[in-house]
This record gives C-alpha cells, sequence and structure tokens, in this order.
C-alpha cells in the first residue's frame, strides 16, 4: 500500500525546489503503483516526454530491485522525486543491507542474462540524459539516486 506523504505543486517543472514522496512496501504490486505516483506527478510539473520517460524506466527498474534484493528484509522503502533549479532527482531508499553495484564503465553484460541489467540500463540513459546515478548509505540503509536536467 502506498502512502502519500507529500503533494506538489503542479503548475509546471518548478524553478523552486518541489518534493514529492511515497512509502510503500517491497512487493511485487508496488511497483506499478510508485511508477503510476510518479507519473501524475511528472505530468502535473509538465515535464517533456523524454525526460518523463527515462525516469519512469528508472523508477520501475529501481523499485523493482528493492522488491527482487531487499524485499522483507528492506522494511517500508521510500521513493522521492524532487524538482528544482533545472534538476530533476529520483530517490529510492530502503533498508536493506546490500549495496547495489554500480556497474563499471564498459561493462561487459552476458546478452543472455536476465538479470543484471536495470542499473546498468538506468546508468546509461541517465548518462545520455547529461545526469548521474549514485548509491549513497548510511546507518538507515541506502538510497539510490537518478538525477538529470527538468528539460
Amino acid at each position: 500500500m502506498l502512502t502519500p506523504a507529500v503533494t506538489a505543486d503542479t503548475a509546471a517543472v518548478p524553478a523552486l525546489r518541489s518534493w514529492v514522496h511515497w512509502v510503500a512496501d517491497p512487493d511485487a504490486a508496488s511497483v506499478p503503483q510508485v511508477r503510476s505516483r510518479v507519473r501524475a506527478t511528472l505530468d502535473g510539473w509538465r515535464v517533456p516526454a523524454e525526460v518523463a520517460d527515462a525516469l519512469l524506466l528508472a523508477v520501475s527498474e529501481l523499485v523493482g530491485n528493492v522488491v527482487r534484493h531487499a524485499g522483507g528484509g528492506a522494511g517500508r522503502m521510500r521513493v522521492a522525486v524532487v524538482a528544482g533549479d533545472g534538476w530533476l532527482r529520483l530517490e529510492v531508499a530502503d533498508r536493506g543491507a546490500g549495496l547495489p553495484r554500480l556497474p563499471a564503465p564498459r561493462a561487459e553484460v552476458d546478452p543472455e542474462s536476465e538479470c543484471g541489467r536495470g542499473l546498468l540500463l538506468v546508468q546509461l540513459l541517465t548518462a545520455e540524459l547529461g545526469g548521474e546515478l549514485s548509491v549513497v548509505a548510511d546507518e538507515f540503509g541506502k538510497c539510490v539516486r537518478v538525477r538529470i536536467p527538468a528539460s
């Protein structure tokens, strides 16, 4: 179940900082729910389609990773979308112990593999749009962040 925490100004991509976040259980049903909420926020902010599509792919992959790898051990996960100063940031955080491994540049990916490509795909798409992917860990868990220009 998704719990909305903060609502945002939906006039246009905000020039000043706007922040929306949700808290959800890390289960398979949360992936489309979170994606739908992020889509509604980006549509309300009138984010260009190419940028919105990139963030929607990223949220699907990152939330899916929490469900797949952290699951019940992650407690609840937090998903946030932040806009301001010409940037959009997506954050997916959980309390799971394992840290995702960011792919090395020019990483070789087995074309037959059905796993292990999501983070690489998000990293490549983010870089193509002039953004960055990062992982932040602290005593409360970890947060994967995608930051891309808003237009």
